[in-house]
């Protein structure tokens, strides 16, 4: 922007839009490479502020500005003293709406009838219409109780997440001290309306965008600041200063301060009201829909091409006879049908994820949409703001730098003896916790006033004009007096005259550190002044999130800081967590002589990005996800909100506002980022249990259709209706409780891989109904069975074959490796033992003698250990393959 399309008041020379400017004001004498224009403030204000810090620290201030249209400045000038009346508040009320985000919530039924969608959802629909028009009511009835099952379960799950969060919201919700009638009262946020005075107090969350009027809560006029920790909007971590006539904006905090001030924008119109626009985009398909979709495409295509020749065949074979009824034929097909599609596919998954879900919110993981376990199984890329989520939001001491002859103690003591003790400063609260906690006199010390061994004989707060704050001390046991002076690191070193140390204060700066000089004078002149160094501060990283970073590279996810701070400051704390140090200025997401490709190339070789602004944020998740990534995305604040919903897992951090909780996929309720790593390790288990069941069925569907293909259109032999039905049902009941099977964790994010999927699937399904066709000539032309007792031993081997097939699909390596669970043993052994007593005993077809249907089980479970061999030899090769691809590209 062109610095000469303001006036020298600060104005914006145009009429444009409302916009969000960054600027860096810093300290005077302070070295800088760069130039920056001053930013335009507010067009209804009459003087220019620079907003510096009341000790002028804050080297970087990233100012948020806003244009408030005449209409609305005309309701504006509320007296001060009655505020509005009751029925002016209601009627604006109702002109501008309740001082809220509106939240699009779908309606519950339309959001029940969703989870009938889908390629496998779909064929069992018309498949269950199909039933209706034979009337086999038996399998209409099966039919439809599964597909309600599954719908049921995913919706009862998210639908207690949501009242999870929502109790939350409630127990969080705002209220504010609002002038109505003459009187202060407290009022919801959410009634406040354009025009209404309210009390902005220390520790106040502000509630809507406000005009600072310089007017005390008593009602005189005060010259003073508020301090203002806006990096909910920003993602800056030290709080910043605004007086009488600047903006303050919703979702803010007080830190210290009270002043009146006039809401002006309210609901949707204020600041984070118009970032939440970003937000309204169309919801992208979810990556586990999209594999069922595939999957489901896939068993649909050979279902209905093999069924389909097989009606056909047999409609021209059998015409004009009464096996050639064409509603005897569709009956048959009908049966056929149902008993291959895997009707428990999508049921079988979600009480898988449901289980997850459980595990999960035991770690305090809440999953608000229940496919988000799969999709951050298969992240691989974590995009992670810095302020309060990798750091604790809160300025701590840091290492000094000390003139030779000081220690550490002497200038932890010297800056305490010089500092304000009760005030919310940050800065001021900084130091005097440091030296509470390294300074053993002041430890159990509970006298704010009073040093042990010293004596305060005056103290002189921080003065804008000198930029230092002074105290004159008494050194009590050699009755020593001296003056201590702490403030800005250029004004101690000149008021010293060590100018050889300006090298180091601007080392400091370069390292993003907010420092204060500290000096003493000596030899009891109280005009020779000494360097005693610099005390110097950062928001930390939190304890836990180095090791976090550090587990996320072992289990294969790059971690990407994504910050509103400084570039410096972003530097600084990736070199602390020992993260990669290439941190960009987010300019390089929107520079125009750069094409998509040199973008997108930045975002995959950047560890972080700094100044951001949500436009940025956006920026970042949609390049990466274009190029393939899978992203997962963190935050808390207004700012990160549409990334969040533009991320395949959108997670909230421990204290987030709630506009970043409505836009998450997933919410921690612990601080830090420590839980996502429970959250990767147990959606990891999830997926390999997913993907054993999405093998195993796969397998089942390919081997069921090949041999009734084959049998039907050589042979004409079938099994009896309800053996087929029996099978599908029993089969894929057990196999329910793989949700609760034992697991192995991959050390990469997991991918579906649908090609090595449907080859392996392909090849078990040949080889099983290889063995199926061994068992039906065995028996019919080597034993001799009857047909009546081969339709047994038939259903016996269909039903224990592909079942035990599980044992081999479940793991990568041998089933031995990894023992199951004995819930999931018992359940495949239960209904297996289920399937030999029908047998036995001829409840549903001719009974077989006991030796035979033991010896079934016994070749099913040894042929099944051979595959394994040659699963397990398949996977280890494209495993292998897998890892020397992603060794090279990462």
């Amino acid at each position: 922007m062109d610095g000469s399309s303001k006036s020298k008041n600060g104005k914006n020379g145009d009429d444009g839009p409302k916009h969000t400017e960054f600027s860096e004001s810093q300290e005077k004498g302070e070295p800088s490479q760069i130039e920056h224009e001053p930013t335009p403030m507010p067009k209804n204000k009459h003087k220019e502020d620079k907003h510096e810090n009341d000790e002028n620290r804050d080297e970087h201030d990233i100012q948020v500005t806003d244009e408030i249209p005449s209409e609305i400045e005309e309701l504006l000038h509320t007296d001060s003293k009655s505020g509005l009346s009751t029925d002016e508040a209601q009627t604006r009320l109702e002109r501008f709406g309740k001082n809220e985000i509106s939240e699009y919530k779908q309606n519950r039924f339309l959001k029940f009838l969703s989870y009938f969608r889908g390629s496998i959802a779909y064929l069992i629909e018309i498949t269950c219409i199909v039933a209706a028009i034979v009337r086999d009511w038996t399998d209409f009835g099966i039919i439809l109780a599964l597909l309600f099952v599954n719908a049921s379960i995913g919706f009862i799950e998210e639908t207690r997440a949501e009242s999870a969060l929502d109790s939350l919201k409630q127990s969080l919700a705002l209220k504010s001290r609002a002038r109505r009638d003459g009187k202060l009262v407290e009022l919801n946020a959410a009634d406040l309306v354009p025009g209404d005075i309210v009390a902005l107090r220390i520790g106040d969350i502000i509630p809507a965008d406000c005009r600072l009027l310089g007017i005390g809560v008593s009602g005189s006029e005060t010259e003073t600041y508020l301090n203002i920790d806006q990096s909910a909007l920003t993602g800056e971590s030290l709080p910043v200063n605004r007086k009488k006539g600047d903006c303050v904006f919703s979702s803010s905090t007080v830190k210290q301060g009270q002043m009146l001030a006039v809401v002006y924008n309210t609901g949707a119109q204020t600041y984070i009201g118009r970032t939440a626009t970003l937000m309204n985009m169309p919801a992208d398909q979810g990556h586990f829909q999209k594999i069922i979709n595939k999957i489901g495409n896939f068993l649909i295509l050979i279902t209905v091409l093999l069924v389909t020749i097989i009606f056909v065949y047999q409609v021209v074979k059998f015409r004009n006879t009464e096996q050639g009824d064409v509603l005897v034929i569709l009956q048959d097909v009908l049966v056929l049908t149902v008993a291959a599609i895997p009707v428990g596919l999508p049921t079988v998954l979600s009480v898988t994820m449901a289980v997850g879900a459980k595990q999960l919110a035991s770690k305090k993981v809440i999953v608000k949409r229940l496919t988000a376990i799969e999709e951050l199984a298969s992240v691989s890329v974590l995009c992670s703001d810095k302020t309060g989520t990798m750091t604790l939001n809160e300025l701590k001491f840091d290492e000094p730098w000390l003139s030779p002859g000081y220690k550490k103690s002497d200038i932890l003591l010297y800056a305490y003896l010089c500092s304000e003790q009760s005030t919310s400063d940050a800065i001021e609260m900084a130091v005097v916790a440091a030296a509470k906690q390294g300074l053993d006199i002041l430890k159990d010390h509970d006298d704010e006033h009073d040093v042990p061994g010293y004596k305060i004989k005056s103290f002189t707060p921080f003065n804008p004009s000198v930029k230092y704050s002074k105290s004159t001390v008494m050194n009590l046991e050699t009755k020593e007096t001296f003056q201590i002076a702490k403030g800005a690191p250029q004004v101690i070193v000149k008021l010293t005259g060590r100018e050889d140390t300006t090298n180091a204060v601007t080392d400091l700066a370069k390292r993003g550190l907010r420092a204060l000089g500290v000096a003493k004078t000596v030899d009891e002149d109280l005009d020779k002044w000494e360097l005693v160094g610099f005390v110097c501060f950062l928001d930390p990283p939190r304890p836990d999130t180095q090791e976090t970073i550090h587990k996320c590279k072992n289990l294969g996810v790059k971690i990407k800081m994504i910050t509103g701070d400084q570039v410096i400051i972003a530097k600084e704390m990736a070199q602390r967590l020992g993260m990669g140090r290439v941190i960009l200025d987010a300019n390089h997401l929107i520079d125009p002589g750069k094409s998509l490709d040199e973008i997108t190339a930045h975002c995959e070789r950047a560890d972080g990005f700094a100044q951001v602004t949500p436009e940025h944020k956006f920026r970042v998740v949609e390049l990466l996800k274009k190029k393939g990534y899978l992203v997962g995305m963190t935050g808390d604040g207004v700012n990160d909100a549409p990334a969040l919903k533009k991320a395949n897992v959108g997670i909230a951090v421990a204290g987030c506002t709630d506009a970043a909780r409505s836009a998450s996929d997933i919410v921690l309720l612990a601080p830090g980022l420590s839980t996502i790593v429970d959250g990767i390790i147990t959606s990891r288990a999830i997926f390999q249990r997913m993907r054993s069941y999405a093998l195993y069925r796969i397998t089942s569907t390919i081997h069921f259709l090949l041999f009734f293909f084959f049998i039907i259109l050589i042979l004409n032999w079938k099994l009896p209706a309800i053996l087929l039905i029996l099978i599908a049902i029993l089969n894929d009941a057990a196999t329910v409780v793989i949700s609760v099977d034992n697991a192995k964790i991959s050390n990469t994010p997991d991918k579906w891989r649908i090609g090595q999927l449907i080859t392996l699937s392909f090849l078990l399904g040949i080889c099983l109904s290889g063995f199926s066709f061994a068992h039906y000539f065995i028996f019919k032309d080597v034993i001799g069975v009857t047909d009546g007792e081969l339709q047994t031993i038939m259903y016996l081997h269909i039903s224990s074959a592909p079942h035990f097939m599980i044992f081999s699909t479940r793991l990568s390596g041998f089933f031995w490796e990894n023992i199951p669970s004995i819930m999931f043993i018992a359940a495949i052994l239960g209904t297996q033992i289920f399937a030999l007593i029908i047998s036995v005993f001829g409840w549903l077809s001719p009974k077989i003698p006991l030796s035979i249907a033991v010896t079934i089980l016994c070749v099913s479970t040894i042929q099944i250990s051979d595959l394994n061999i040659h699963v397990t030899n398949l996977i280890y090769i494209t495993d292998i393959l897998r890892y020397i691809c992603y060794s090279r590209y990462n």
